[in-house]
Order: C-alpha cells, then sequence, then structure tokens
C-alpha cells in the first residue's frame, strides 16, 4: 500500500511565498495523479508519502539519500486517503461492492461516515428490490429515520429467512382451481383467481377474505394490480379493472356493481388473455391470439401491439423493453418502436409458460413444459443487444408453470406439486466495475429448498413479505409464512451480540487486574508460546516421536 514519489521536484524558490504555493499545486496534482491499483476485483488506494521542506522549497522523496534535519523533520507532513478531495474518495468508494464498502466504513471514524453515508448504497437497495413501499409517496426517495445503508443491511438480513423454519396458512374461498394469485405486499394484499371466475381479495397477515367479485363470466387466468389500479384477464378476451377509492383501506371495492367511474374493461384482444402487467404508464397484455398489448393508463385505449408467431404465455416489462413468451421462443421487444431487440429460439422443449425478470432488467428467467429452469443475461452494446445463458436448472418432474422474483430468491411452481428455491446471489452479485463480464454458463445446480407435499398441480406463485403465495388445482391458496424464522434469527444474533460484548468486557477487566498486578497476559503469553504456524504441528510430532523413543 505504500508508495512514494519517484521523482525529486525541485521549485525555486527567492524567499518568497510564490515558490512554496507552486510546491504545495504541485504535490497536490501528484497526489491526484497518484496510481490506483486494481487486483482481483478490488482497489487498492496508494498511500502517498510526501516530505516538504519549507526551507529550500523542494519535495523530497522519503527514500532519498539526502537527511533531514531535525527542523526539517519538524515540517515533515503526511498524507493519506482522508486528505483527498471528497470526490475523488466518492469515486473510489464506488468502485466497491456492498461488502467492501461496508468493511470500509470499519477502518476508521472518519471513512465511516464517508463509506455509511456514500450514495451507493441506496443504489445497491434499488438495484434490487426498487425503491422501499414506506418511501413510495416520496420524491426523493430518502428517509429522516434510517440510512439508506441501513435499509439495505435489513434487506439482506430478511433474504435470508427462506432457509429457516414456516408456517402454512390455507386460504379456503375458491369452488375450483386457482389459476393466478398476486401478491401486493405494499398493501399487503392477496389477489386470487382462476375457474369460479371470481376475483377474491385477501388480507396477507391474518389470511382473511375481504372481499369477493361478482362472477365475471369466463375462467380468470391472470391478475395484476398496484395501489391504483387492479386488472383482472378473462378468456372472453377482456381486461376487467377496478380503480382505488379514495379513503377505502383496501383500496378496491370489489362487491360494487355498474360504477363506470371505477369498475369497467378494455376489449381488443381475439382470444384468452394469459398474462398482464402493470408500470407507471401502461398495462400489458398478452393473449392466445399471439400479441401482446400496450395500453395507456391514462386514456385506457391500445397504444402498441406486438405481433408473435405462436400463442403468448407470459410476459415481463422493464422500463423500454418487455419481454414474451411465445410458444418455445422468447421475444425481447423494444416498446417504442415495436421492434424485436432480441429472440431465443427453442429455449425449452415445448412451451415456455413462466418468464420473471430481475429488478435491473439485465436477468430474465424462463420456465418451460420440459420442467426446466433457465437464468438468461441480457447484454446492450450500443444499438445491438444479446442474451447469454448463464445458468439452468432441472428441479422439476413436470411443466413449471409459474416463476416469481424477489433478491435472491428465485420461486417456481410446478405441474408435480412442488415449488422450488433457488438463490441466485452469486450470480445476481453487483459488478460496479468495468471489468469484462462473465461469460456464459450451461451448468446445471440443484435448488436450494423444495417445499412439497402436494400431489395435484401448482398453477401460480408469487413472492414478498417474507412470505409465498401460492395456487393450484385443488382450489386452495397457501401461503408460506417465514416472518418465524426472522424472528428467531434477530434472537439469535442479539444473544451472539451479547455473549461477545461480555467476553470483551471480562478480557478488558483482566487486562486491568493485570496490569495492576504487574503480571504479564496470560493470553500472550500461551500466544508466544503456541505460535499459530506450521511449527506448532512439527514441534508437537516432535515430541510425540520422542515419547514415542522412550516407551520403546
Amino acid at each position: 500500500m505504500a508508495f512514494e514519489c519517484q521523482e525529486r521536484i525541485e521549485v525555486a524558490n527567492d524567499s518568497s511565498n510564490i515558490g512554496e504555493r507552486l510546491s504545495e499545486q504541485r504535490a497536490e496534482s501528484d497526489l491526484l495523479n497518484s496510481e490506483l491499483r486494481i487486483r482481483n476485483g478490488s482497489v487498492e488506494i496508494p498511500s502517498v508519502k510526501l516530505c516538504f521542506q519549507q526551507k529550500k522549497g523542494t519535495l523530497v522523496p522519503s527514500d532519498s539519500k539526502q537527511l533531514l534535519s531535525d527542523k526539517d523533520l519538524s515540517t515533515t507532513h503526511r498524507c493519506s486517503i482522508i486528505d483527498l478531495p471528497q470526490a475523488l474518495i466518492s469515486e473510489i468508494l464506488n468502485c466497491l461492492d456492498p461488502k467492501e464498502l461496508g468493511l470500509v466504513s470499519c477502518v476508521s471514524t472518519s471513512l465511516h461516515s464517508l463509506a455509511s453515508e456514500h450514495h451507493a448504497w441506496k443504489e445497491f437497495y434499488c438495484e434490487r428490490w426498487g425503491l422501499p413501499v414506506v418511501f413510495g409517496a416520496r420524491s426523493s426517495g430518502f428517509s429522516d429515520e434510517r440510512s439508506w445503508k441501513e435499509l439495505f443491511v435489513e434487506r439482506e438480513f430478511r433474504s435470508k429467512t427462506f432457509l429457516g423454519r414456516y408456517n402454512i396458512d390455507t386460504l379456503y374461498g375458491h369452488t375450483e382451481a386457482v389459476r393466478t394469485v398476486f401478491l401486493l405486499a405494499s398493501a399487503k394484499l392477496i389477489f386470487t383467481s382462476g375457474y369460479d371466475c371470481i376475483v377474491r381479495m385477501w388480507d396477507m397477515e391474518e389470511g382473511l377474505s375481504i372481499a369477493a367479485s361478482k362472477p365475471l363470466g369466463c375462467t380468470i387466468r391472470a391478475v395484476a394490480a398496484d395501489t391504483k389500479l387492479l386488472v383482472a384477464g378473462g378468456t372472453d378476451g377482456f381486461i376487467h379493472c377496478w380503480k382505488s377509492v379514495d379513503g377505502l383501506r383496501n383500496l378496491f371495492d370489489l362487491t360494487s356493481f355498474q360504477k363506470e367511474k371505477t369498475e369497467f374493461r378494455l376489449w381488443g384482444h381475439e382470444g384468452p388473455i394469459t398474462s398482464l402487467a402493470l408500470d407507471m404508464a401502461n398495462i400489458f397484455s398478452g393473449s392466445w391470439d399471439m400479441s401482446v398489448r400496450v395500453w395507456d393508463r391514462s386514456s385506457m385505449k391500445c397504444i402498441k401491439t406486438l405481433r408473435h408467431s405462436d400463442w403468448v404465455w407470459g410476459l415481463a416489462p422493464h422500463e423500454a423493453s418487455i419481454a414474451c413468451a411465445s410458444g418455445s421462443d422468447v421475444y425481447i421487444w423494444d416498446i417504442s418502436s415495436e421492434t424485436p431487440l432480441a429472440i431465443i429460439h427453442d429455449v425449452h422443449e415445448g412451451n415456455t409458460y413462466s418468464l420473471a425478470r430481475s429488478h435491473s432488467g439485465d436477468f430474465l428467467f424462463t420456465g418451460g413444459e420440459d420442467g426446466g429452469i433457465k437464468m438468461f443475461e441480457i447484454r446492450t452494446y450500443g444499438i445491438e443487444t444479446r442474451v447469454v445463458l448463464i445458468s439452468q436448472w432441472m428441479p422439476h418432474t413436470g411443466p413449471v408453470y409459474s416463476l416469481s422474483f424477489e433478491f435472491p430468491w428465485l420461486v417456481s411452481a410446478s405441474g408435480d406439486g412442488k415449488l422450488a428455491l433457488i438463490d441466485v446471489r452469486k450470480l445476481l452479485k453487483t459488478n460496479r466495475r468495468a471489468l469484462p463480464k462473465r461469460g456464459s454458463s450451461s451448468t446445471v445446480e440443484p435448488p436450494q429448498r423444495m417445499l412439497h407435499g402436494f400431489g395435484s398441480n401448482l398453477f401460480s406463485v408469487d413472492v414478498g413479505c417474507d412470505r409465498i403465495v401460492c395456487g393450484g388445482e385443488e382450489g386452495i391458496v397457501r401461503i408460506w409464512n417465514f416472518t418465524q424464522a426472522l424472528e428467531i434469527e434477530r434472537r439469535a444474533r442479539a444473544l451472539k451480540g451479547m455473549r461477545l460484548e461480555n467476553r470483551m468486557r471480562r478480557r478488558k477487566m483482566q487486562m486491568e487486574m493485570n496490569a495492576k498486578s504487574g503480571r504479564p497476559d496470560q493470553c500472550s503469553i500461551a500466544a508466544h508460546k503456541n505460535p499459530i504456524s506450521g511449527d506448532r504441528n512439527r514441534a508437537w510430532h516432535t515430541k510425540r516421536r520422542a515419547s514415542g523413543k522412550s516407551k520403546a
């Protein structure tokens, strides 16, 4: 880490302050231009050590043979990373990933404040999960109570609960198979529908039915919602919409009849609607009429139509692009120009039934009729878009009907009656440096956890708020609640912290007692006698051989 100036900078000094100012400016220039070394993905910042002689107005390297007097040494200054300009420090910290940035914050109090308040924490959070739900109404998305680092650490901690204990809540109400489920985490609501033609709304926390719509006249295969709009797609080709009601606790009034202002239908598809999605400006619908339609939410009119070569089974929009599953192929469209950016042919053996996408939009997950799951990376090079296979899994023996993703968990529902939980944390690791991206991989990896015990088909799954919601052929909605695992992990961490604190307190008291009595630290003596190195093992083996010879 040590770096020293390799050139001697001579500055003429005519007994005025001009020479001193020039020397200081040259020193700062050398400091700013000091080389940053990047090794194994980490940034090494050389510490610049400059010896400044006010008497002669020169900068002398510390390894120079010229000796400095005591008077000169008294004016010697040492520069560290803290002395760099704030903008340069920010750029250096911007090259680190969350783990490295957290380690930097533990180095010193100065770096702690710089690293903990760095804007990269907001980027890390939004890249994984988007803006926090509690900040949705705020323009800046920043909380006065908790920093972005605290929010990131808490969310990262919560993401590990799916490997712990869980409770299963069973929701009864549908009389036939449940084809679609949707979890609205911001309002803690669950929407379900299926062959009984009724859309039901449930309370996520209590697991109780809140309201049910009138029969819509056909099978409902897709439901999507946000805090402003609820949409349901029927096999008759319509999209049934409910607008939220101001002041209503549960947002939507599903029991209202003939209310044109809050309940209406959109017509345009010529076949059953199989998939729906929402963003802030548009409604996206996919159908067996081999088209995906884009509807403007303000005018409620179809503004774009994307034609495919086969039935559309699923879609996953992200900003200006949308991924669509058509037959066995996957299309990635540019919405504004209505042109395909890339087409992935024969993704699965048979139809590609389900799609999911990371929040950043760079990664795409597909589930197919062959029971396989594949992960692709969407790479953009100027105007060219490439799709690269990253990994694949074969966790199911039946078709994968539904996928849902919340960092870092990919959850799949299959016709074999099982749910697969796959942790893609390592594959989705943020790479903030301008290094070449990873190459493609076709390795088959096992999922981290399987939830099974249901013999019938599972048609739909959604994940959020430490819960997994699933519906299937039985007509029952199940909720896997992992909040118990979260509480257990919190208690375990609290106990671990208390034990560590008590251990450090006892250690400090022992050191104080030894200092007062004049005795050396016993732990230091033991460490000195038994150094942690290969010599210890060699000495132990030597003693053992010696004792064996004496016995013989």
